[in-house]
């Protein structure tokens, strides 16, 4: 039994006082009514209507019930508007997963922009270097970085990429020296990160025609964050491989130099990542689309600047 048609139907009936003009308003039989009318009845042991032949007379229990039912009704039917509205307007708590190099630059501006243009969406940005469950952990959206990611029930888009290159302080270079090879890379110290997105020792290097697998070798310092590895790099802790869009105020600044500018990694990509395609919410679908131009246009650009520098 459908409880809540049948609701709506007994609601019908008493407003409107014949199960043949219910039945023309909801497109079937005056039997299909009374029917929808007696399996309610029947499950409540409480008679709802008196029938006669000429005339539909509505119970006193029958009488309470319709008000009751109206509200409940009337909460489910704006609910359901709600719900629909949900997919047409952007409005509500939107929250969002990144990955700390990425999030505290690019993901934190572009979302103060994004809100600009829908001040009525609330977001809560998390940032952690693992890649969540969606799901589980109610993120509706999360912007990630790898090569490829692996399969999964998730909807992806590609919304960005960038590529990581070898970078030190010149107080290090000043103090150590150099390097022009990988042979005379592999006496220095080495500064890793190590994360989900970047879980090999090995720094898979290349140039325009060539690529190279360098395992750093020695003494090394390794770190889990592009924070805490950007202020070591800074503080002379040696040479690091670090993603454009982490080191590029750096490089600006005069903080950081590149090493070793011919080298570079393969591009990575950024992904948007969103648990459903299907009924997609109005405030995900308008901030994935964001995203793509406003993350994906900055790291277009610094990708072209970075040759500059």
């Amino acid at each position: 039994m459908d409880k809540l048609r049948n609701m709506r139907v007994f609601a019908k009936v008493v407003e409107v006082s014949s199960f043949t003009a219910v039945g023309k308003l909801m497109n079937t039989t005056p039997g299909n009514i009374s029917r929808a009318i007696a399996e309610l009845e029947q499950e409540l042991s409480t008679r709802l209507i008196q029938r006669t032949t000429r005339r539909v007379a509505v119970t006193e229990s029958g009488k309470r019930y319709y008000l009751r039912c109206k509200k409940i009704l009337e909460e489910v039917d704006y609910a359901d508007a709600e719900a629909r509205e949900a997919l047409i307007e952007a409005r509500g708590v939107l929250r969002v997963h990144a990955i700390p190099g990425l999030g505290q630059k690019h993901v934190t501006r572009a979302i103060i922009a994004y809100r600009k243009e829908h001040p009525s969406v609330s977001v809560e940005l998390a940032l952690s270097q693992d890649m969540p469950d969606l799901v589980s952990n109610q993120i509706d959206v999360s912007i990630f970085s790898a090569v490829a990611l692996s399969d999964s029930a998730y909807v992806t888009q590609i919304i960005g990429s960038s590529r990581s290159i070898l970078v030190a302080s010149p107080d290090y270079l000043a103090a150590h020296g150099t390097p022009l090879t990988l042979e005379a890379l592999s006496l220095h110290t080495c500064v890793r990160i190590s994360t989900p997105a970047y879980p090999s020792d090995d720094w898979i290097l290349c140039n325009e025609s060539d690529e190279y697998v360098f395992t750093p070798s020695g003494s090394y310092f390794s770190v889990n964050d592009h924070q805490a590895m950007l202020v070591a790099l800074r503080t002379g802790a040696g040479i690091g491989l670090l993603s454009v869009y982490s080191v590029m105020d750096d490089l600006r600044r005069g903080t950081l130099v590149r090493v070793m500018p011919k080298l570079y990694t393969h591009t990575r990509y950024v992904y948007a990542i969103y648990p459903s395609r299907q009924y997609l919410d109005a405030k995900i679908k308008t901030f994935v689309e964001f995203m793509k131009k406003s993350v994906g246009q900055s790291l277009a650009d610094e990708e072209a600047a970075i040759d500059t520098l």
